[in-house]
């Protein structure tokens, strides 16, 4: 943005140097002299806008490429992290079954020792 505003300030400032110029050097009729300043401030005006123009499509490149940046680290971002949830449930669904099992084995000795103290009253 900087290098435009210098931009747009040095065609500003060219332009009245250059009307002033104009003028006290004119060899030519007021009129014609008016008509060129005239001439020479549209054609800056039409600088500016195109200018202007220019500006704004570069800005609203620079904003669709970002969007789209962000769109994808985001969406990287959510894939990831789908992965590490599944990754997770996948190890507490491991773990369960390991402590199930273990729970499986400590409750059938627990049934046998109580089948042989059963036994033996």
């Amino acid at each position: 943005m900087g290098k435009d505003s210098n931009t747009i300030l040095g065609i500003l400032a060219g332009t009245a140097i250059g009307a002033t110029l104009g003028i006290l050097f004119a060899p030519d009729k007021g009129v014609n002299t008016r008509q060129k300043i005239a001439d020479e401030a549209q054609l800056q005006k039409d600088r500016l806008a195109n200018s202007a123009v220019d500006l704004k499509d570069r800005v609203a490149a620079g904003a669709s490429d970002l969007r789209d940046r962000v769109t994808t680290t985001v969406t990287e971002q959510k894939q990831t992290l789908d992965e590490k949830v599944d990754s997770i449930v996948t190890d507490a669904s491991h773990k369960a079954d390991d402590v199930i099992s273990t729970l499986e084995k400590k409750l059938a000795e627990l049934k046998a020792k109580n089948k042989k103290l059963q036994k033996t009253s």
